[in-house]
């Protein structure tokens, strides 16, 4: 990635926050606790910084040992002022940290940063010395970021109140970018990699544990300034998540994008084993589901996390993202295609308009499909390159340009290949980019701001990101239903589960609950006869197949009392007090998939809908989503399954009834909202899908209740 250094930019822009955000980022006022004349050491470096990134307001250094520390007067104390500053950094030791903020509070001051550890990330203990601290800023009415914080920065005002190395080796500049962290190193890495590729950066805050002003607040208060057209958030969890959908959908109104990383994936969030649900999905689905709700990237990884960032500043339309590869090596566009394939990143399908203005422009040699190659011509026909794109640029399907150029040297004239691609820019704002692996060469094409990548993998990868990224939207306001109480916790069997279900829309399979052989055997008569299956039904005993609790095809009464007879022996022998049986009818469906849910303390219900069977663990082919959620986002999702061509029809078998699975989704991602304070998980597998315009069945549930 590339781009000119230091593009000029306006200043010292502000917008209206609260106070407590405008006393960090545009204080009139800061006093440093713990000051020291040696801008190397934690309480001298927000000083040097202070003085040497143009804050104009007063600084107040405090310690009481001298009189004078980098050029300002000291003060034995902050009482000791004669004014409430705006903002404070404490960089005392932890053990000391408590009645400066006490003082602090009680003095007026709006906000604080706590540089000391020693608090949450310790422990028991520490946390509850965190919480003291806390509790005493808010006393008075005073916010802390912190503790364990690296600090904040407002490059546009100066006002950097924060302690880290790297803005000495890389210096900053303002721009239409925010930064905001959890963590101090996982602030200044993409800071120093935005800055050294010539982006700008306003606003840079490292959080540490999140006590009370957290990095979502964060994101909130800085998605509110107009010039900020990229936020990037990294979290380790989400401590606010209303926050953060606060700040995404302020950035959205206006056209900005949030990208977050998140790390520490896991499976923590898994339910109890009965639950097949909890144990596929984990809770780094629900992150997943929120985020992309919410019209949030998240990034895997640090290049992916501001590979992007060019386009997002450009902001030119990339319409269903259908990309032409042109470049004057064969082998360069080949990569590519592969590279776009993986990616889920259309090519485009040219007209034939365009092909055949392309064959009166390249050799005959060249290829007119695309990628295109251009060919070793290139060197020797300077207009080539202009016309070719003035062609595709007719093109409707050519919604972004991808330009690869492998090698250039004595006979390429690339500051006119440059200064083309940039009348094209100008022409038709459509997003495009450049690769080369000469430093030269995308250095011409980024001085004309077009963003530059040195392989193709980041030059397709940030624009099958940006495609993306655009087609996520964002969920406007969803109203959430009354939450409904369930009067009891633990498993439901069988029955319970189904007719719970049922009751809530989901198709279920016709079957009755007996206690007795003969009640089985009625039961049968009472479905019509054909084939049964009877099953066990205790909610202690959630896998029957484990303990030959099932028995299919039966197709005749002696064969029903006979299985039910079994089934209710085995339960006693288990030490079901009231054992009982389902008989139920069997049903074939075209193929067997699974539903599922398991509800994240913080995010709420999440639906899983994935290939099912006996084989749904091995094979994981799920997708999520949050309820709630439409039919046409459930129709969306499992068009991302592996399996997914089976909707459409495959070879003998016919397309399934995506239209019912969707809608089975929808009503159980409803249940699940209506019980979200007292569901744990629904396992519903198998789920029978017929034929197109046929339906769906539930053949076996569990409901699990907190």
């Amino acid at each position: 990635m590339h781009s000119p250094a230091d593009p000029p930019y306006s200043t010292h822009a502000s917008t209206p926050m609260s106070p407590h955000f405008d006393a960090l980022f545009s204080p009139r006022s800061v006093a440093v606790i713990g000051a020291s004349d040696n801008p190397n050491k934690v309480g001298g470096r927000p000083i040097h910084y202070l003085n040497r990134f143009g804050f104009a307001g007063k600084v107040y250094p405090v310690n009481p040992g001298r009189a004078e520390i980098q050029g300002h007067r000291a003060y034995a104390s902050v009482a000791e002022i004669g004014a409430v500053p705006d903002a404070v950094v404490i960089a005392v030791a932890g053990d000391a940290t408590l009645a400066q903020v006490r003082q602090c509070s009680a003095l007026g001051v709006k906000a604080a940063v706590v540089m000391a550890s020693g608090f949450g990330e310790t422990g028991a203990a520490g946390r509850e010395r965190q919480a003291a601290l806390v509790a005493a800023a808010n006393a008075g009415g005073m916010r802390l970021v912190g503790p364990n914080a690296q600090g904040t920065a407002n490059f546009a005002s100066g006002a950097v109140l924060n302690f880290s190395t790297m803005f000495m080796e890389v210096a900053p500049a303002d721009g239409p970018i925010a930064i905001i962290s959890q963590s101090g190193a996982a602030s200044v890495m993409p800071y120093a990699l935005l800055r050294q590729a010539g982006f700008g950066v306003r606003y840079l805050v490292a959080t540490g544990n999140d006590a009370d002003l957290d990095a979502c607040a964060m994101a909130e208060a800085v998605a509110a300034d107009p010039a900020i057209r990229v936020i990037l958030v990294y979290l380790e969890t989400l401590s606010d998540p209303e926050r953060l959908a606060a700040a995404a959908a302020v950035a959205r109104a206006r056209g900005a994008h949030v990208v977050a990383l998140k790390s520490g994936s896991s499976r923590r969030g898994a339910v109890a084993a009965a639950s097949h649900t909890g144990a596929l999905v984990g809770n780094d689905a629900a992150i997943d589901a929120f985020l992309a709700r919410h019209g949030i990237w998240r990034a895997r990884d640090m290049n992916e996390f501001i590979r992007a960032t060019p386009l997002y500043l450009q902001g030119h339309d990339p319409a269903a993202g259908r990309t032409v590869v042109m470049s004057h090596s064969g082998a360069v566009g080949v990569m590519a295609a592969d590279l776009a394939e993986r990616a889920a990143l259309p090519l485009a399908e040219l007209a034939p308009a365009t092909r055949a203005g392309l064959a009166a422009i390249l050799p005959e040699f060249g290829s007119v499909n695309n990628p295109l190659d251009m060919t070793a011509a290139l060197l020797g026909k300077g207009d080539m390159f202009p016309r070719v794109l003035d062609v595709l640029g007719g093109d409707p399907q050519a919604d972004m340009v991808m330009i690869g150029i492998p090698v250039a040297g004595p006979g390429y004239d690339v500051p006119a290949l440059a200064r083309d691609a940039a009348a094209f820019l100008a022409e038709h704002a459509k997003p495009l980019v450049v690769s080369a692996p000469q430093q030269d060469v995308r250095a011409a094409f980024a001085a004309h701001g077009i963003p530059a990548f040195t392989t193709e993998a980041d030059a397709i990868g940030a624009l099958a990101q940006y495609a993306a990224h655009r087609q996520l939207g964002g969920a406007g306001e969803r109203l959430l239903p009354a939450a409904r109480t369930w009067d009891g916790s633990g498993l439901l069997d069988e029955h319970a589960s189904l007719a719970l279900l049922a009751g809530h829309g989901v198709p279920v399979v016709a079957h009755r609950q007996c206690a007795s052989a003969d009640e089985a055997v009625a039961a049968f008569a009472a479905l019509g006869g054909g084939t049964v299956a009877v099953k066990g039904c205790a909610a202690g005993v959630p896998h029957k197949s484990e303990h030959g609790l099932v028995r299919l095809r039966l197709a005749d009464a002696a064969g029903v009392r006979a299985a039910a007879g079994a089934c209710l022996g085995k339960l006693a022998e288990l030490g079901e007090a009231a054992p009982r049986v389902v008989v139920a009818r069997m049903v074939k469906g075209t193929h067997e998939f699974a539903l599922g849910v398991t509800v994240d303390a913080a995010l709420g219900p999440l639906v899983m809908i994935g290939e099912g069977g006996t084989l749904l663990e091995l094979r994981q082919d799920i997708v999520t989503l949050l309820a709630p959620f439409s039919a046409d986002e459930a129709r969306a999702a499992c068009r991302r399954l592996r399996v997914a061509p089976l909707f459409d029809g495959y070879r003998d078998v016919p397309a399934l009834d995506l239209d019912a699975l969707a809608a089975a989704a929808v009503a159980l991602g409803d249940f699940a909202l209506a019980y979200r304070t007292s569901l744990r998980a629904v396992d519903i597998n198998p789920l029978m899908v017929m034929p197109a315009g046929q339906g769906v069945v539930a053949v076996d549930a569990v409901v699990e209740m907190r």
